[in-house]
């Protein structure tokens, strides 16, 4: 069973046991760790990116509601634990402390909507090594999807401006991933998608009305629009390239009297098209008469039909496969742990040197520089406590997980609205759909507030 979100109010969601969700190794690790001792020392991870997907100016943070529903459902009934069992991925002293897990630590990150950068610490998660390292997949596959199709489905509402892009894409992924597109989506500005699941379980709003084979169905093309119209009422939008398009806007306008809400164009050069059956719907009277585009659409075709008549955009494929980056390489990784199980025993930063494969040790905070116009000049990450005082910084994490209470939660208008506001923080530079590098640079500071080496700033890190 799932939460729903109803009159922009979040419900607590009940979701099956997201416990599987993980790789095998996640569970051997705390095995073998719980053998030397080391399992149940306090520590802290970091979800980061360590680049950007090539070319691109700047991510989109999406999955945060999603990623805490899972670590709320993270528990290990019998029936599972007995799998692992049988299966040897557990053992038994394994297997007694999974029947009561439930994580207890504290997490902090970058709010859902928030835009993000190379190196940017988008959650930090803090507990036993155990009780945090066993959710990292689970973590990694909902913010990786999550924020792939966010990021691009926030450059196509960029290119839309203020026409409403409309999500599409469910035949095109897998069943759940569709759900989840459609609530990253909506994030980044879509206006609605046409899968009712994420209707129902987000409350992402729902839109759609017919396909060709609604129109073949029909012995004629009329008579299909008078079924639609009838069922519908004249504000809905007609599917008109089926035979001839001039024919099916004249029907469409001469059955409606000129009030017809919509048409929908899926085929052929988009632009052209747009221009013609503009003209023709303004010949007839339909002036108020919407234009809607489908058919493949990604952020560069939308750039390309921005002086083009057209009201709004349906996409499918290119959003729910991040529109060439499916996925935005985000890694979790352990930067701080103690030498000791004690509570108040001092951390340790820790940190990988792997060629191209770096992390920073130590807890970070994370700040947003911004000129005195309340523009975004640097994204700032530092070890330690942040500076106090400096009033062009905005921080970035919040709480989310206090001491295993989940107190993140938030209605997902409010994500769509601070990406607004986030987007809109950036250098116009973000916005060019031309490969390039990230719209600002990443800054690292030491534990003493002074710049050091970031290989995070550099594009081949």
């Amino acid at each position: 069973m799932f939460g729903i979100v109803t009159d922009d109010v979040t419900l607590t969601p009940m979701l099956d046991s997201t416990a599987l969700l993980t790789d095998h190794y996640e569970l051997t690790m705390v095995r073998a760790a719980m053998r030397s001792g080391a399992a149940f020392r306090p520590s802290v991870f970091e979800l980061f990116p360590r680049r950007l997907p090539t070319g691109r100016r700047y991510g989109v943070v999406a999955g945060v509601g999603r990623a805490l529903e899972s670590v709320e459902a993270f528990t290990f009934d019998e029936p599972t634990i007995d799998w692992l069992l049988a299966h040897d991925v557990v053992d038994q002293p394994l297997a007694d402390w999974l029947a009561d897990y439930r994580f207890t630590g504290s997490v902090w990150g970058y709010p859902e909507g928030e835009v993000y950068f190379p190196g940017s610490p988008l959650m930090i998660v803090e507990g036993s090594f155990a009780e945090a390292v066993i959710l990292e997949t689970v973590l990694l596959s909902i913010y990786n999807y999550d924020s792939a199709v966010a990021s691009a489905a926030s450059r196509m509402t960029a290119m839309a401006g203020e026409r409403p892009c409309i999500e599409m894409g469910s035949r095109r992924t897998n069943e759940i991933a569709a759900v989840a597109a459609a609530r990253a989506a909506f994030v980044a500005g879509f206006a609605a998608t046409s899968n009712l699941e994420a209707g129902r379980r987000y409350g992402v709003p729902t839109r759609g009305t017919a396909a060709h084979s609604f129109t073949l169905l029909h012995a004629s093309e009329a008579e299909a629009f008078e079924a639609q119209l009838r069922a519908l009422g004249e504000a809905t939008t007609l599917l008109v390239d089926t035979y001839d398009i001039e024919a099916a806007v004249r029907t469409g306008v001469e059955l409606t009297n000129g009030r017809l809400g919509a048409v929908r164009l899926d085929s052929g050069d988009l632009a052209e098209l747009a221009g013609s059956v503009r003209e023709l719907l303004d010949s007839l009277g339909a002036t108020k008469t919407r234009i809607l585009v489908t058919s493949d659409l990604d952020e560069w075709q939308i750039a390309a039909l921005r002086g083009a008549p057209v009201d709004g955009f349906g996409v499918g494929t290119s959003l729910v496969t991040g529109s060439g980056a499916p996925t935005c390489g985000f890694v979790y990784k352990l930067v701080a742990r103690a030498d000791s199980d004690e509570p108040d025993a001092p951390l340790v930063p820790v940190a990988k040197k792997s060629v191209n494969k770096t992390s920073i040790g130590g807890r970070k905070f994370a700040l947003r520089r911004l000129d005195a116009r309340g523009k975004a000049e640097a994204e700032v990450i530092g070890i330690g406590a942040p500076p106090s005082g400096d009033t062009n910084d905005r921080p970035l994490l919040v709480e989310l997980i206090r001491d295993g209470d989940v107190v993140g939660v938030e209605a997902l208008s409010a994500a769509q609205e601070r990406h607004a506001r986030s987007r809109a923080e950036l250098p116009l530079s973000a916005l060019k759909m031309s490969k390039g590098e990230a719209a600002i640079p990443t800054l690292l500071l030491d534990e003493h507030g002074a710049s050091t080496d970031n290989p995070y700033a550099r594009s081949e890190a």
